[in-house]
């Protein structure tokens, strides 16, 4: 089977962190988003060939990413689009991939800002059992936050009913980014296209497909989360590290007050100072500052500042109330 990664997003949510990066080279921990699901897919010996779905303005970084990986499998595929107005959605530029690449054995189809605590192989099983398409679900917890997404009742493990962003969600039970599709329901994706439906979430699709065919849904317990938000990125890496520090060898870090869920990168220069549930990217650097709840990008600087939840893009400066970008 082949497996598609999309990573065509321009996560305007998360700039100036993601302005000039795809979101998905975010670090979590000691690895990147996407890697993690790089190496689910690298170990399948099921899946012969990995796409991945991005858009003309990021295939310059996405193929220095790879040409520096050790993964063999994954295919840059790129979507004819530079910006966000342009996009055809995740159902459009799916359905342009499966002709452009001539796709027609089975798909797995994963989100590249997904982390997530299962393995895509566990996924791939159950979508081979079931022989029909196939969701991941999962538990988030909260009403407020299943109106985001795809709601999902189930009778047994079978879709029973799909409901894309409802506003009054009866549970709390939803679909991730994360679904499979045997190779005869493929051409399903252009037909749903021509009937003039929702070029824009799977969910949309989901939820006619659902309609018409079988569904079934792999649902897990662990973690999940949608990293395309300041608060979702800082809440993946402090999952990541589990109340705990990490701080690169190269960094200068002293006289500091660390409160938990902190990364420091590669020659971060931090001297007395306080950082708690923050991110300092590479060469930035923190001097007589308390920082929480924020993402500072690299060749910053930060000087004698109290900041809470805050975005701070590349190359700025922060002094005393003084914001300067380079």
């Amino acid at each position: 089977m082949k497996a598609i990664v999309l990573a065509g997003g321009y996560a305007t949510r998360l700039w100036p962190i993601t302005k000039h990066r795809p979101k998905m080279f975010l670090p979590v921990g000691d690895t990147t988003v996407i890697d993690t699901v790089f190496k689910d897919l690298e170990a399948d010996d099921r899946i012969t060939e990995v796409y991945v779905s991005t858009n003309e303005r990021f295939a310059g970084e996405f193929e220095s990413y790879l040409a520096g990986r050790e993964f063999e499998k994954p295919t840059l595929s790129v979507e004819d689009t530079t910006g966000e107005d342009e996009k055809f959605g995740v159902v459009g530029a799916l359905a342009q991939l499966i002709d452009r690449e001539g796709v027609d054995e089975d798909l797995v189809v994963v989100a590249g800002d997904n982390l997530i605590s299962f393995d895509v192989a566990e996924f791939v099983d159950f979508f081979e059992a079931a022989d029909t398409p196939a969701i991941a679900a999962y538990d988030v917890g909260s009403k407020e936050r299943a109106t985001s997404y795809g709601l999902v009742e189930l009778d047994g493990d079978r879709v029973v009913d799909f409901q894309e962003k409802p506003e009054d969600p009866k549970s709390t039970l939803v679909s991730i980014a994360c679904y499979a599709f045997p190779a005869d329901t493929l051409p399903l994706f252009e037909e749903y296209l021509d009937a003039g439906e929702n070029p824009d979430e799977p969910g949309w699709f989901i939820q006619w497909m659902q309609a018409r065919h079988p569904v079934h849904a792999f649902t897990f317990d662990g973690a999940w989360f949608d990293i395309g938000t300041p608060e979702s990125y800082l809440d993946a890496i402090a999952w990541q590290l589990g109340g705990d520090n990490r701080i690169h060898p190269s960094a200068t870090v002293e006289n500091v007050e660390l409160g938990g869920n902190v990364h420091v990168m590669a020659g971060a220069d931090v001297v007395d100072s306080t950082l708690e549930r923050t991110v300092v990217f590479p060469n930035a650097t923190i001097r007589d500052a308390h920082v929480r709840g924020s993402i500072i990008d690299e060749e910053t600087r930060i000087e004698n500042l109290d900041l809470a939840d805050a975005l701070i893009g590349a190359h700025s400066t922060m002094t005393n109330g003084d914001e300067r970008s380079g």
